[in-house]
């Protein structure tokens, strides 16, 4: 599919740039195992885990969330770097992309940031959105127009928005991005359907592929 070149490039982060997901399913066991809940496998982790914390752990946890919140970050934090690792091409990607790249996440701005600066990445983008740094979390608009903030775009120029999930394409149609989806979807057949990327790639290396014909 034909697509114009964007002014600047937005992506999400676990899964679409790096993979994190064993530190991530280890926190969330620990405050799991805390309440008497079963554990989560790493397939239910890939698939249940979309919005962010501060939307789902009331979800999960009720009114004790706050606690479950406490005992999820002080696992998380004890071991995410060792996990963190790239995605295979992300770093050519991210070298290649010569526009202005942001990230908008799901993930708690200060650890996405901190996730960034180890991989030393933080150089990379113009601004590092993360879960807890606007108003609301994606899919909302919010932190994609944070993400904006500085970049002196018009309304017509193009942006696209990365991302792995059906969540991720339904945050780039509610922000006027154009969405780009990296891989299988992980199921979300259903907002696939609804919020339909305008590109599907297999792998970044596809998506680098589709950036050097452009």
């Amino acid at each position: 599919m034909s697509l114009s070149r964007p002014r600047a490039v937005l992506f999400d982060w676990d899964n679409t740039l790096v993979d994190n997901w064993g530190a991530i399913r280890g926190a969330l066991n620990a405050a799991l195992r805390e309440f008497g809940q079963t554990e989560w496998t790493l397939d239910q982790v890939h698939a249940r885990v979309r919005r962010s914390l501060r939307e789902t752990f009331p979800e999960i946890f009720g009114a004790e969330w706050a606690r479950a919140r406490e005992i999820f970050y002080k696992s998380f934090e004890a071991g995410h770097l060792e996990a963190l690792a790239a995605l295979p091409q992300a770093a050519d990607l991210l070298a290649a992309i010569d526009v202005p790249k942001a990230v908008v996440s799901n993930k708690q701005g200060r650890l996405l940031r901190r996730e960034a600066e180890f991989l030393g990445w933080s150089g990379q983008f113009h601004r590092l959105v993360g879960a807890g740094d606007a108003e609301r979390d994606k899919p909302d608009p919010a932190p994609f127009d944070l993400a904006r903030v500085g970049l002196e775009l018009h309304e017509k120029d193009v942006v696209w928005y990365v991302g792995d999930t059906g969540l991720d394409m339904q945050g780039a149609h509610g922000s006027s991005c154009v969405p780009i989806l990296v891989g299988n979807g992980m199921g979300d057949d259903l907002l696939l359907e609804r919020y339909p990327p305008a590109l599907r790639v297999p792998d970044l290396g596809g998506l680098l592929g589709v950036w050097r014909g452009l």
